[in-house]
């Protein structure tokens, strides 16, 4: 499939509405993606022809409901390359999956006193999901610092790796300040010293192909309405010696070998994770959305962000007073900025007036946003169905808005 912006878009329904009177300009896609046509027909489908809980019945429904679920599960291991489809568990999301390593991963590795290492530039999911565990375990956390450029200290981060330290779990793209980070070099440093490394690829697998084998981490995580499938579905990508060492996350149907009122036996992965009825229809439409952006291919879908992005930068540095949040070479398609001593809020609303969907605040990132010494920001966050008319548009906005408050 050849790329054509104009023919992508029109697979994408909600694309050619309008606001307030103006055609929708949809920035924020660092939130949530739009759907393409073809996933939501894969749910129609679903649900007007074999709707039937999955893995339990014998009747033909149920068959073939669980064999299109268990081929989504395919699907998803062969687009990250996983080895098995049995290391592929599926959550609600990114935050559920990072929940359930902390909580599973810390009851069979961590003591009171040991370290887990994370970044400045982290989602709240990943943070709050490791304080529950200082709160339940006695755990430390300990946190890479950035520079003014967004970019993680490496140096440091050899300084806090100490004997303690039982696991790193970073994110591959800031939601905020779009820095790619170094992945690759901090598995390779991790692994020297025989510590695992969980990535948060919320932001990164709709943006560029990801082989987990290559990169050799030991979990990856990520939600599947970032890649234009539907919300509330996740993956999390273990290695099976670990996922096999660790305890279950959750307790009731299906992740069960046998139960007695004397106690229970876990089922085998990847059920031992995924206790109760699964979100099957839409995991069986997350598949559809893979297919749909592996038919375009995440190359030329990184070639034409990267052109966007470039774009974007050299026009909004045309707007008097604005300052820029991430400044880092290795960045990908999010763009976060304030315009002199307009608040984030008042920007936000007011291109909103004008059909532009950007995202304000403080993206589930306080921590950064203390460190910035900011309070929010505004955030433009592109996809493969943005075009830079579409910028031009945003950019004519945030002037006006400027000229608003002059």
């Amino acid at each position: 499939m050849s790329f054509d912006v104009n023919k992508i878009r029109a697979d994408f329904p909600i694309l050619s509405r309008t606001v307030y009177g103006k055609p929708l300009v949809y920035l924020d896609n660092g939130a949530t993606t739009q759907k393409p046509k073809c996933v939501i027909d894969k749910l129609d489908e679903v649900y007007f022809n074999i709707n039937a809980n999955v893995h339990r019945g014998v009747h033909y429904l149920s068959q073939e409901a669980t064999e299109q679920a268990e081929q989504a599960r395919t699907t998803i291991q062969k687009f990250i390359n996983a080895e098995h489809s049995r290391e592929v568990i599926i959550t609600r999301g990114t935050t559920e999956a990072i929940n359930l390593v902390a909580h599973s991963f810390c009851q069979a590795f961590c003591s009171e006193g040991d370290e887990i290492i994370i970044s400045a530039m982290e989602h709240h999911a990943n943070i709050v999901s490791w304080q529950l565990q200082e709160t339940i375990r006695g755990i430390k956390l300990k946190v890479i610092p950035i520079n003014e450029k967004g970019e993680l200290k490496l140096d440091e981060f050899d300084k806090l790796i100490s004997p303690k330290t039982k696991l790193v779990s970073i994110m591959h793209i800031s939601n905020v300040l779009g820095t790619v980070n170094p992945i690759e070099k901090i598995i390779e440093k991790a692994h020297g010293h025989n510590i695992p490394v969980l990535i948060d690829a919320a932001q990164s697998v709709q943006h560029m192909a990801i082989d987990v084998q290559k990169l050799d981490c030991d979990f990856l995580v990520f939600s599947a309405h970032k890649i234009y499938a539907p919300t509330g579905v996740g993956v999390l990508y273990g290695k099976e010696e670990l996922l096999n060492k660790m305890p279950p996350y959750q307790g009731g149907g299906e992740m069960i070998a046998h139960v007695s009122f004397k106690g229970t036996t876990f089922n085998e992965l990847p059920f031992k994770f995924e206790a109760g009825t699964p979100n099957y229809a839409d995991v069986i439409a997350t598949a559809t959305a893979i297919d749909y952006v592996s038919s375009i291919g995440l190359d030329k879908i990184k070639t034409y962000e990267d052109e966007l992005l470039k774009y974007a930068m050299q026009r909004l540095s045309e707007v008097e007073g604005i300052r820029f949040f991430g400044t880092s070479e290795h960045k990908t398609s999010v763009i976060s900025f304030l315009v002199k001593d307009i608040h984030h809020y008042d920007m936000g609303m007011m291109l909103d007036k004008m059909g532009i969907a950007v995202r304000t605040g403080h993206h589930c990132a306080q921590p950064l946003m203390e460190e910035l010494g900011i309070e929010g920001t505004v955030r433009a966050s592109f996809a493969f169905y943005n075009t830079k008319e579409e910028i031009d548009i945003l950019v004519e906005g945030v002037k006006r808005v400027a000229a608003m408050f002059a």
